[in-house]
């Protein structure tokens, strides 16, 4: 059954989608999530967190393979078995080092979301 979730805010840095294997360009690692002004509210506490984790939606995933060559060391594997943004449920996660907060603007670093993405949630790190 499908569901709805309703975005939080959205990453802006310099990744863009591409057609190479693992799908994005781009050469920084420095990312900034704008929270929607409605998420000041829940935010007490994040600047005491080094890291956090980061829950967001694959809006430019591609169709999924069954099978294909993992980008990490080549081996065959299923998309289970992978990082590839080219997921069946489009949710990316991932653990990311926060550097700084001004408002409601977070500047993390490690998070390879492209551009433009949709942030659905943030949580200590896993």
């Amino acid at each position: 059954m499908p569901v709805s979730i309703y975005p939080i805010g959205i990453v802006h840095n310099d990744l863009e989608r591409d057609n190479t294997p693992f799908g994005r360009t781009g050469t920084g690692t420095i990312s900034k999530i704008e929270l929607f002004p409605s998420q000041k509210q829940f935010m007490y506490g994040l600047d005491e967190e080094p890291e956090i984790t980061i829950v967001y939606y694959l809006h430019k995933s591609r169709s999924v393979k069954t099978l294909f060559n993992r980008g990490l060391d080549g081996k065959r594997v299923g998309v289970f078995a992978s990082r590839s943004p080219d997921r069946l449920s489009r949710i990316g996660i991932q653990n990311v080092t926060l550097m700084k907060i001004r408002g409601t603007m977070l500047t993390v670093k490690g998070l390879d979301a492209i551009s433009g993405t949709p942030v659905l949630d943030i949580k200590l790190k896993i």
